[in-house]
């Protein structure tokens, strides 16, 4: 009898991205991998205590989706700030540089981006053939990362009038709860931030709707078309990594789901 099929990566795909000429992305999901127990599924994050070559064989499979080499599936490693690499060429993983956005011009490379609640960011502008991706953890949309890789695109020759943006999955509002030193570091200095805080039950502490606050930052650059895939990572186990989760349950580690993009 001939066994069946392995599973492949099914990702999520964004209507602003995925009628632009060229361009490629996935916002891929735990479906697909090879990972077992805690990270069962499409684990694509090294720096999980995971079976590195289970880790290496699903980034294989992310490549393999995105039609590049797996050497190609360039991911940056994410210090949660503003700082945006300028890809030329494929690095070595122990070479990847300090970083949570990258950007380019080139061919053939896929920039990848890990996350396990934060929110992945996939830009392109298909006329100047200039993509990139950004990794917006609060400290990291605070610091203005977004801003940055749009900045860093147009040094690239992408024009921001043409930069089409998705937002993929992230934790939810209602499952993110943080101190009032989150909602401070916004609203102290940035004049309609407040309104994605609200109060918790916990005195002192907040619901802040993350993805939202990027989606505005997003549209306050002047982007003519930016979606928001609404899945939440922590209610929707099956599908994605939590990092909140896994410390709700007490679990000792997790996963990371990676999000894609690629010129053809």
């Amino acid at each position: 009898m001939t066994a069946p099929a392995p599973p492949r990566p099914s990702p999520r795909t964004a209507s602003a991205l995925s009628g632009l000429a060229g361009i490629r992305h996935g916002f891929f999901t735990r479906a697909g991998g090879v990972s077992q127990g805690l990270y069962a599924g499409l684990n694509c994050g090294f720096g999980s205590n995971d079976d590195k070559i289970h880790v290496a064989e699903n980034r294989a499979r992310v490549a393999a989706a995105m039609g590049v080499a797996p050497a190609n599936l360039l991911t940056v490693y994410q210090v949660h700030g503003a700082d945006v690499a300028t890809v030329t060429a494929p690095w070595a993983r122990e070479d990847a540089p300090r970083a949570d956005a990258a950007v380019t011009a080139t061919p053939g490379i896929a920039l990848g981006i890990l996350t396990a609640d934060c929110v992945p960011v996939l830009f392109a502008d298909a006329e100047a053939r200039v993509i990139g991706a950004a990794h917006a953890g609060w400290r990291g949309a605070k610091a203005g990362v977004l801003k940055a890789t749009v900045e860093a695109m147009s040094a690239l020759g992408a024009d921001p009038a043409r930069i089409h943006a998705a937002v993929g999955p992230a934790i939810s509002g209602p499952a993110y709860e943080v101190g009032a030193e989150v909602r401070d570091a916004f609203t102290g200095d940035a004049a309609g931030a407040a309104r994605f805080f609200r109060p918790s039950a916990r005195e002192g502490h907040f619901l802040f709707d993350l993805p939202e606050l990027v989606l505005w930052q997003l549209e306050a650059l002047g982007l003519p078309r930016v979606d928001r895939l609404t899945d939440c990572t922590y209610g929707e186990d099956a599908l994605f990594y939590s990092y909140r989760r896994a410390t709700h349950r007490g679990e000792p580690d997790y996963g990371r789901q990676v999000s894609a993009i690629a010129l053809a």
